[in-house]
Formats: structure tokens, C-alpha cells, sequence
């Protein structure tokens, strides 16, 4: 359930839980309550233990407007992910902002259906790139995802081949970065929201400023000076600017392995090896290794290359369809698993990164960051 307390002289809401129409009804009255108090939203734990955010109204409010003027206006949203987290959470307030009531995936048949019970003028769609994934396989869902102003694709780095795909298909897909702590997605195929500022530090890391960030950490004042200093938010992952002034997430600052006194970003070679024939979704890390410090391994899940196609120079892959195996052994640069099997990062959306840039950009011949 959600319930409501006292804090900073208005009504919140602590923990945003419970039913979809249960969250609907209170956020109702909690964004009209002119002193109402901050929203507790936990994050998804992916940096470690989950943290409870506090999430103002005028900051979810300035979240919503920026999001209607980038898309084209307001509209109904189909509710495709847990209402907990802020993704979910989301889709509710700006319906609901919209003067429209969100259409609750769970309680229809299928996504053709949720599609079919909308009701307002524009319709938009939140999900993650696994839910796009299986919905391409879909002649169905696909169709019904024509329907859409917009869907937008984020909690997890989603491939250009995913994106170029569901593009090709007519799609209006939007790549968004964000976090709880900035309401959610606040850059949108990586140009930043109305409003939002981003830079990089001197190490590449991302800094977020703008009217949607969020008010601090639940009774954790030591962990909110950590990370939000000035006005800025400064987040966990690393980043650079494209040439037409575009951000590209790089992967996590915690991402970096050093091998050989080489600094390698762990996403950029799961982007390369992800382009290769034959590679279904990916996942590299690191093992110890005397010579080098550290050896990078790839836990491969194996799709059936194109007809005519290889599995490229330097990569035997198993055929899918056999045995997982046991372990993951790592006698050399890589392991088989097959196409049945999902590694543990795999699941949480390290495989299959857009590939971009230079090879080069997997290194940084600078030395351990600190």
C-alpha cells in the first residue's frame, strides 16, 4: 500500500507502492496539495542497496512539462513497467497531469489490447529495451506500437541495432538517460530535456543540473552532499559528447577495469563483441590474472548467425541450441553459453550496448581514475 505522513510542512507520500490505481488515486491528490511534501521513490539498487529519493512536486511537475514539450504535448500513457520505481511511476503522473488516467498493461490480454483501450489524443508508451526486444518478434505488437506518438526506450543501454530495427519498422522510439534522482529520463536521444544542463568532470563523469533533480536522499544527508554538490548532480557514469553536440553514455564509472595499465571500458568492448555474427547478448568482466591484473572474459549468449556468415576472426562461439555448460570457464578470452541461458549482468541490461566511435575509445592509456 502507499501511505501518507508529515514532512516539510504538506502531506507525502512514503513509499510509493501498492496498485497502479491505488498510486493513481493518491498521486492525484498529492500533486494538488499546495504544500504537499516531498515523494519517496526507491531506485532500482543497481549501484548497490536501493536508495529512497525524495522527489518534490514542483520538481515532477517541471519533469513532465519538459517531456510534453520535447514530445509534442501531453497525452495518455500505457503502464508497461512497475509503478514503484519512477519509470512506472511516471507514466502515471503525466497522465494524470494530462487530465487522462493511464491505461495498466497488466490488466489486458496483450499490448495490442492496452493500445486499443486508449483514449486520449496522443498516446505514449515508457518501456525497457528487453519489452522492445520481444515486441519485435511480434507482427502484432508491432503494429500496435505504430499507433504510439512515442516510445520511449530507457532503464537500460538499448542497442542502435534494436533502435535502427524498431525505427525501420516505423516506430517513433526515443533512447532516454535518467535516473531516479532526476525524476527519470532527462536527456532524449542524447540531447538534454528543456531546462537541463549536462557536463562531464575531468574523468568523463556525467553532471546533471536543472529543476527536476531531486531534494536528497531519505535520512541519508552524508550520501546527498556525496553526489549533489552546487546544484549538480553527479552521477555514477561516464560519457563524451559526439560531434553535433550529442551525449553518449559511456557505461559506469565502476565500468573501468585496468589491464596491463590499460584503463578499458567494459561496455564499449561488450558494443564491439555485441556487432559481431553469431553474438546474441553479451556480458564481459573481469578475472584476476597474474601477467596482466586483470583479464577481461566475455559470457556470450549465441544466436544462429545470417546465412553465409561466420562468427568473425578471433571469437569460436558454441552453436545454439547445445548444452549450457556447467560453469563459465575462461581459459582464454571467452565463454560459450547458450542461447537458453542469461547471465547474471546479462539480465540487468549490460548486454548488447550500442556500438559507436572508434575501437579506441574501449581504452584510456592514462592510468587507473580515481
Amino acid at each position: 500500500m502507499v501511505t501518507t505522513g508529515r514532512a516539510r510542512g504538506g502531506a507525502s507520500l512514503f513509499p510509493v507502492t501498492g496498485t497502479a490505481r491505488g498510486v493513481e488515486r493518491l498521486l492525484r491528490d498529492w500533486l494538488e496539495e499546495p504544500t504537499a511534501g516531498p515523494l519517496y521513490v526507491e531506485t532500482s539498487g543497481s549501484t548497490g542497496t536501493p536508495k529512497a529519493v525524495m522527489l518534490s512536486r514542483e520538481a515532477l511537475r517541471a519533469s513532465a512539462a519538459a517531456t510534453f514539450a520535447r514530445l509534442g504535448g501531453g497525452g495518455q500513457w500505457v503502464l508497461a513497467l512497475p509503478v514503484q520505481h519512477v519509470a512506472g511511476m511516471q507514466a502515471v503522473c503525466r497522465s494524470v497531469l494530462t487530465g487522462t488516467s493511464p491505461v495498466v498493461l497488466g490488466d489486458h490480454a496483450d499490448l495490442a489490447g492496452a493500445t486499443a483501450a486508449l483514449t486520449g489524443g496522443r498516446r505514449y508508451l515508457a518501456a525497457v529495451p528487453t519489452q522492445l526486444h520481444r515486441w519485435l518478434t511480434s507482427a502484432e505488437d508491432v503494429d500496435a506500437l505504430r499507433r504510439y506518438d512515442a516510445v520511449l526506450i530507457g532503464g537500460a543501454s538499448a542497442s542502435e541495432a534494436l533502435l535502427d530495427e524498431a525505427r525501420r519498422q516505423g516506430l517513433a522510439v526515443v533512447a532516454t538517460y535518467g535516473m531516479t534522482e532526476t525524476c527519470g529520463g532527462c536527456v532524449y536521444d542524447g540531447v538534454a530535456l528543456d531546462g537541463v544542463e549536462v557536463s562531464l568532470g575531468p574523468t568523463g563523469d556525467i553532471r546533471i543540473s536543472g529543476p527536476m533533480l531531486f531534494d536528497g536522499y531519505v535520512d541519508r544527508p552524508d550520501l546527498t552532499a556525496s553526489v549533489l554538490k552546487d546544484g549538480w548532480l553527479h552521477t555514477p557514469d561516464l560519457g563524451r559528447f559526439t560531434s553535433d553536440g550529442r551525449l553518449e553514455v559511456l557505461g559506469r564509472v565502476d565500468d573501468v577495469v585496468v589491464t596491463g595499465g590499460v584503463n578499458v571500458r567494459l561496455p564499449v568492448v561488450e558494443q564491439r563483441l555485441a556487432t559481431m555474427p553469431g553474438v546474441g547478448e553479451c556480458a564481459v568482466v573481469a578475472v584476476p590474472d597474474v601477467e596482466w591484473g586483470a583479464r577481461l572474459v566475455a559470457v556470450v549468449a549465441v544466436s544462429p548467425p545470417a546465412a553465409g556468415q561466420g562468427t568473425g576472426p578471433g571469437l569460436t562461439l558454441a552453436a545454439a541450441g547445445t548444452s549450457s555448460p556447467r560453469r563459465c570457464r575462461a581459459p582464454g578470452r571467452h565463454a560459450s553459453w547458450s542461447s537458453s541461458t542469461r547471465c547474471r549482468r546479462c539480465r540487468r541490461g549490460r548486454s548488447t550496448a550500442a556500438a559507436s566511435g572508434p575501437s579506441s575509445d574501449a581504452t584510456d592509456s592514462s592510468g587507473p581514475s580515481r
